[in-house]
């Protein structure tokens, strides 16, 4: 029987940064749906979903909703909470009137885009209701539109939101349900000041609920002063069974984040893996350096559209993905059995998050390796990680270049040696021993070469150190992750030099920000087409409509056709050679229309 709170293509539950736990109510004694008191359209809408059996936080919050009480929640994330407020919230909206009648609080933007994915997925057959996300870090323009055209429910970041208020575009005083979901978050992330001057300039008549993972007292606070004799509703725990997966974790400095990930993507005998971070920033970046590294990897988030999400799952299904870069929201409800391996490329918040995170492998049987990068700083989670889910996280060592390129060695090995019982070499070994004899070189000798050159080893590259080296010249994604502000804004920054001084030669795209295109998906339509490896591939710098891309060795008249009429994003890449003198600050002078002007350029440094 389908549960509210665990249909990942629905999205009727809850998609936070959090952890997806599972809630199960028996059909023959549980209460269902029908018999929550919801209105006849709103249950139609619910039966449509091919939903019927609520999870205890539903069960007990509806009711106490419809009947217009205020109420405080404590539950973790993935019990249902976005149907436990939405479903009551629709029942109260005027659709028939353009007022904005309810407001959702959310602590990230992904949060808010899938909050409000999910309570319009609610919305009864024909229903003129309009349920409008905003958040920071997209332009105001279409958020403003919608306001102006009529949003009977709002869901937003509380900075944003703010901002709404100020441009005098959206008006509380009109508004009869208010939502704080995932409270404690937003007092976390330095939201109070904001949430108390929107609360506060909100009707006293208004209707409120609060969700939150835990009561600390700053939230209690909240609850006593704006809500009116609140019912108070605890869900207890739930628990995700890991003992299936091998948990480790190793101490890596932010700096070398994307070098250690890629390592021990290049050791793991896993079939595959996924990489979890928290921003959708971070994701196309480490998605795109792995990339770029040779590693087949693609990358998924709460702003990439759900039908472009399930091709990229069906991939990694089918096994021509080997390595998915993921948000928690992205990933929820993710279940793959190839999947060998999870790494934390930042440690979650939650303990609940970490649980669902690691449960992504270990599935069907199968046994799984989860690998936690902690800074120096981070120790004191991994303790708090260990005491609430009862496991002991032990400490690893990291692959040094020489453990990745031994372990090159033996993949080659294993396949060399499967190619020999597939089937005769007679021709092969003519050609190799006529070779020998004619120069005179031993044949030991030119296996080993032929073994190295299938492993990368072309005898120009420098021997390295066996130890993890502590540079990296990428930019620091975790640093920067702590440095954004507080709706995920963070600033980009552009490349430390000009392509020019490497003597790289640089190609103009017709592909740039107004297209949403990513790093990760030139690099791949580059190599994809122009049968390039990532590591040929320079800086890319990204601007409004177009993208300048440095390719050092460049490429010959057939790969320019080939990458030319490739597509990224719906429009052909029409690659040539730039000509156009820079700019200062080092940036190109492109065509000198609006796109382009205002656009800082996105960068990414190989």
């Amino acid at each position: 029987m389908p549960d509210l709170a665990d249909s990942p293509a629905r999205t009727p539950a809850d998609t936070s940064s959090e952890a997806e736990t599972s809630v199960e109510t028996s059909v023959e004694t549980g209460p269902t749906f029908a018999g929550l008191g919801l209105p006849a359209d709103i249950m139609a809408a619910v039966d449509a979903l091919g939903f019927t059996t609520p999870t205890p936080i539903q069960s007990r919050a509806i009711p106490a909703l419809l009947a217009g009480r205020d109420i405080v929640g404590v539950a973790q994330t993935g019990t249902g909470k976005t149907a436990a407020f939405g479903l009551p919230m629709l029942a109260a909206v005027d659709g028939s009137s353009r007022e904005t009648q309810a407001l959702v609080l959310t602590p990230t933007r992904e949060l808010a885009i899938q909050v409000a994915d999910a309570i319009s997925s609610f919305l009864p057959s024909g229903s003129r209701a309009t349920v409008l996300p905003i958040y920071g870090g997209a332009s105001f323009v279409p958020q403003l539109r919608g306001l102006e055209r009529g949003a009977q429910v709002v869901v937003g970041t509380p900075g944003r939101v703010m901002d709404m208020i100020e441009r005098r575009a959206l008006n509380l005083s009109t508004l009869r349900f208010v939502v704080l979901d995932e409270a404690d978050e937003m007092l976390r992330m330095g939201f109070a000041e904001d949430v108390e001057t929107i609360l506060a300039g909100t009707p006293k008549s208004k209707q409120v609920a609060l969700f939150s993972a835990t009561m600390p007292a700053a939230i209690r606070a909240v609850a006593n002063t704006h809500l009116s004799n609140p019912v108070e509703i605890s869900i207890a725990r739930q628990s995700t069974p890991i003992g299936s997966v091998e948990q480790r974790y190793a101490v890596v400095p932010f700096r070398n984040k994307t070098e250690a990930v890629a390592r021990v993507l290049a050791t793991s005998d896993a079939e595959a893996a996924i990489v979890f971070v928290r921003t959708r920033e971070t994701a196309e970046e480490v998605g795109a350096a792995l990339s770029a590294m040779g590693v087949n990897a693609a990358s998924i988030s709460g702003d990439v559209a759900q039908r472009d999400r399930e091709k990229i799952v069906d991939r990694l299904r089918a096994g021509t993905l080997d390595v998915l870069v993921a948000t928690d929201v992205a990933a929820r409800g993710l279940d793959v059995e190839r999947i060998g391996l999870v790494v934390n490329f930042d440690v979650p918040r939650e303990v609940e998050t970490y649980v669902h995170r690691i449960g992504r492998t270990g599935r069907a049987g199968r046994t799984g390796v989860a690998l936690t990068f902690l800074t120096p700083k981070e120790k004191p989670r991994l303790r708090t990680i260990e005491r609430v889910t009862g496991s002991t996280l032990v400490e690893t060592r990291l692959p040094s270049r020489a453990d990745v390129f031994t372990h090159r060695l033996g993949a080659a090995l294993g396949s060399a040696q499967a190619r020999i019982g597939a089937s005769p070499l007679a021709t092969t070994r003519a050609q190799l021993v006529a070779h020998c004899e004619e120069t005179g070189t031993d044949i030991l000798d030119v296996a080993a070469a032929l073994l190295a050159l299938a492993v990368g080893d072309d005898g120009v590259t420098r021997e390295v150190p066996e130890e993890f080296a502590l540079r990296d010249d990428r930019r620091s994604y975790g640093e920067r992750e702590e440095r954004g502000d507080r709706d995920g804004r963070g600033r980009e920054r552009s490349g430390r030099r000009d392509s020019r001084e490497s003597g790289g030669n640089r190609y103009r795209i017709s592909v740039g920000h107004r297209d949403g295109v990513t790093p990760q998906g030139i690099v791949g339509a580059i190599t994809g087409e122009g049968g390039l490896r990532g590591a040929e591939i320079g800086k890319i710098d990204i601007f409004g409509s177009f993208s300048i891309v440095e390719i050092p060795l460049g490429i010959d008249a057939e790969a320019e056709r080939r990458i030319s009429a490739a597509k990224v994003a719906g429009r052909q890449l029409r690659i040539k050679a730039d000509s156009g003198p820079p700019s200062r600050g080092g940036r190109e002078a492109g065509p000198r229309d609006r796109d382009d002007r205002p656009r800082r350029p996105r960068t990414f440094a190989h």
